[in-house]
């Protein structure tokens, strides 16, 4: 793990407000007839005005600034030609890159409009976010937090994705230690003041199996159902939590705050 210190977490801070702003212009294109290549192309223009890089952008050879992911794909959508239609959800992952320190954060965005079971799969995926990040604390566990994501959604019949899980993020765009939204039989670590991590919750539809496309990237649920994606980057305080990819914040915001 890689604790990062005030002077770091302030920059990390800086790079979460120019993602917060990206992710919220991007987040009112999505629309009728918009594709994810034109979601891909104002991604670049608004990094490159704000001073930032895409830190996805040659990631482990990832061929675009953002991940794109429509309906039963998860995440790691490749952006393409085809136009959103009506009734679609499309998720919008970034990693921006400012003077070398990186922020992480997702949400999903309906097109037109959705069936309400879908509505409702988006609303409890956010509201699982806000549970998972309210239920970190100082000192406390990893696992704190997979415990409120996944017995938040599974209440729903919803299915949560396993293969892939937050992280920590700042210094590169993932770091130790993995943030699984399910409470796993692997490491739990403690929640160490100066660690800084990507919550993320993937929640689908249907089951829990997912696969990656022949494309190495793309990962769609096996059963074709609906996911839905949310994500923020968190730091962790001497005295508390606070959400670093909030859009519009003057003041820190301290975990269990409306997002």
């Amino acid at each position: 793990m890689k604790l990062k210190n005030p002077a770091q977490i302030e920059k990390i801070r800086e790079s979460g407000k120019v993602l917060a702003r990206t992710l919220d212009r991007l987040g009112r294109m999505v629309a009728v007839g918009v594709t994810p290549l034109d979601i891909d192309a104002e991604c670049r223009r608004l990094l490159k005005e704000a001073g930032a890089t895409p830190a996805f952008l040659g990631y482990m050879g990832f061929p675009a600034s953002i991940c794109v992911s429509v309906n039963e794909q998860v995440i790691h959508g490749i952006p393409n030609r085809r136009k959103f239609r009506s009734g679609d959800i499309v998720s919008l992952d970034i990693g921006v890159d400012l003077d070398g320190y990186i922020s992480d954060s997702a949400a999903t965005f309906p097109v037109g409009s959705v069936a309400p079971e879908i509505r409702r799969l988006l609303t409890e995926t956010r509201r699982a976010l806000e549970l998972g990040i309210a239920a970190a604390r100082p000192r406390g566990r990893v696992h704190d937090i997979s415990r409120a994501i996944y017995r938040h959604v599974t209440q729903f019949g919803y299915g949560v994705v396993r293969p892939y899980c937050g992280h920590g993020v700042g210094f590169s765009v993932h770091e130790e230690p993995q943030v699984p939204n399910y409470v796993s039989a692997g490491p739990n670590p403690r929640l160490k003041p100066g660690m800084v991590l990507a919550v993320e919750p993937m929640v689908n539809l249907g089951g829990d199996d997912v696969s990656v496309l022949d494309d190495d990237w793309t990962v769609v649920t096996d059963d074709g159902s609906i996911s839905a994606h949310f994500e923020h980057t968190i730091a962790v305080l001497d005295d508390r939590v606070e959400i670093l990819t909030l859009l519009d914040t003057s003041e820190p915001l301290i975990a269990g705050a409306a997002l």
